[in-house]
């Protein structure tokens, strides 16, 4: 298969890159950093996360598209950075969707990163896609929890509206992924 990855070159984007190409897979990753080596089996095309570019060429007759882009959390939630948070993950989904309503050959199946920090924290009962309770509301939590929320509403929202009938849309809401990446957790933040 072909698997477009936006945002390929982080933690999630890393491990997985690797394995679907060492599956025998055509991966091809869309990063903002140009000439970046990713591995054997695994191609970079450049693109500015904003914008439809000739990097949606690469998505019209792919198998799947994987989209991880969205900056980095491991930061301090200032103002500015939950803005490039909230930028930088509806922005790219839009444009993905874009990118997949004009191809002609659109993908079968769109996997989108999202958050499971969606939902209500809560202690009398576990969270999940069929019972769970979307949060922001709540009261006993800091301030920057439910601008938290309002990120994963609205990326998922982006997705939502992104007029893509022939495209099965998947929205993966995880919490926090490790890896035994060298340097995966350590990834630096402005602020």
């Amino acid at each position: 298969m072909k698997i477009v990855l936006p945002g390929g070159t982080g933690n999630v984007g890393g491990f997985l890159s690797r394995a679907l190409a060492a599956a025998g897979h055509d991966v091809v990753v869309l990063t903002r950093r140009a000439g970046v080596d990713l591995g054997a089996g695994v191609r970079s095309v450049t693109w500015d996360g904003r914008g439809v570019g000739a990097w949606a060429d690469e998505v019209d007759g792919c198998d799947a598209v994987v989209n991880l882009a969205g900056r980095s959390v491991s930061c301090r939630y200032t103002g500015a950075n939950l803005r490039e948070m909230m930028d930088s993950r509806v922005d790219s989904t839009r444009v993905v969707g874009e990118a997949i309503a004009g191809a002609a050959r659109p993908p079968r199946v769109w996997l989108q990163m999202s958050t499971a920090t969606i939902y209500a924290h809560r202690f009398d009962a576990a969270n999940d896609e069929a019972t769970g309770v979307i949060g922001g509301s709540e009261l006993d939590v800091p301030g920057y929890w439910a601008y938290s929320v309002e990120i994963a509403k609205q990326w998922e929202l982006a997705q939502d509206q992104a007029p893509t009938p022939d495209t099965r849309k998947v929205a993966l809401r995880t919490a926090m992924v490790m890896s035994p990446d060298r340097g995966a957790s350590s990834t630096s933040c402005p602020g």
